[in-house]
């Protein structure tokens, strides 16, 4: 048997007799029985690196390995939190976890249930609503949602929210007004996201030369931002580029 294998063999008995006394998720052992160096490597960061330090930037890390490894592990720790006490905070996290993973039957019902007595008119509440209305194809509801949001809390200000408006505006057919919308949003939306959506309604539209001014201006901004705006913007200024020859 070569070096590496028998090194790869230790490592990985260790990193089980580590699951099995530290109390880890069990579906551990069996990723580390198939998965070699690398579910070693990936274990060693996401369970073991974090008790070496507290560093914000761990915990990100490892958030990051467990949800690609275990997606549902946010949700199902939500879940059993509201099971211990039916509190709006817990209710909150549970909706927040359901939206991430797709389940936006169970986070709309979670959010209608959290909206009520002094919290009938929570802006973020409203909106989480809004958003699981809007991922569940009822626009118009997530519309109405929206609106009587900022009938209730006219100072509330939220990029993404703007952004989800002026969304569920274009999918009710009401094109004359997001455009308007869109057309405020993409003066401060904090990402190209905003501009690129309003590039597509203006090309819907007809107004070609407009898109192909907005993606322009897309692409230039990006490119005069600093390295990570460049790599998070990465996919909409992907698409700014394609919209941009296609008007060409």
């Amino acid at each position: 048997m070569s070096p590496i294998l028998i090194l790869s063999v230790v490592l990985q008995i260790a990193c089980a007799v580590h699951v099995v006394r530290t109390g880890r998720p069990m579906y551990w052992i069996f990723i580390l029985l198939v998965g070699s160096y690398l579910a070693i490597a990936v274990y060693f960061f996401a369970e073991v690196l974090p008790n070496l330090g507290n560093s914000p930037t761990a915990r990100r890390a490892v958030r990051g390995v467990r949800n690609r490894i275990d997606p549902e592990h946010g949700k199902r720790r939500a879940s059993r939190n509201l099971e211990i006490a039916d509190t709006l905070d817990n209710r909150r996290r549970l909706a927040e976890q359901s939206m991430a993973s797709g389940d936006y039957q169970q986070a709309l019902e979670l959010y209608r249930k959290s909206l009520t007595g002094l919290y009938t008119t929570d802006p973020h509440l409203m909106l989480g609503l809004a958003q699981a209305q809007f991922a569940l194809a009822q626009p118009a509801e997530a519309r109405a949602t929206l609106e009587a949001l900022i009938a209730a809390n006219p100072k509330f200000r939220s990029s993404d929210g703007h952004l989800l408006y002026a969304r569920a505006v274009e999918a009710t057919g009401d094109l004359d007004a997001a455009l308007h919308e869109f057309e405020a949003l993409a003066q401060d939306y904090p990402g190209e996201e905003g501009r690129v959506r309003y590039a597509q309604l203006l090309k819907r539209t007809g107004q070609r030369a407009k898109a192909a001014e907005v993606c322009n201006e897309a692409i230039k901004r990006a490119s005069l931002a600093p390295k990570y705006y460049q790599r998070e913007q990465r996919e909409w200024v992907e698409l700014a580029k394609r919209e941009l020859q296609d008007l060409a």
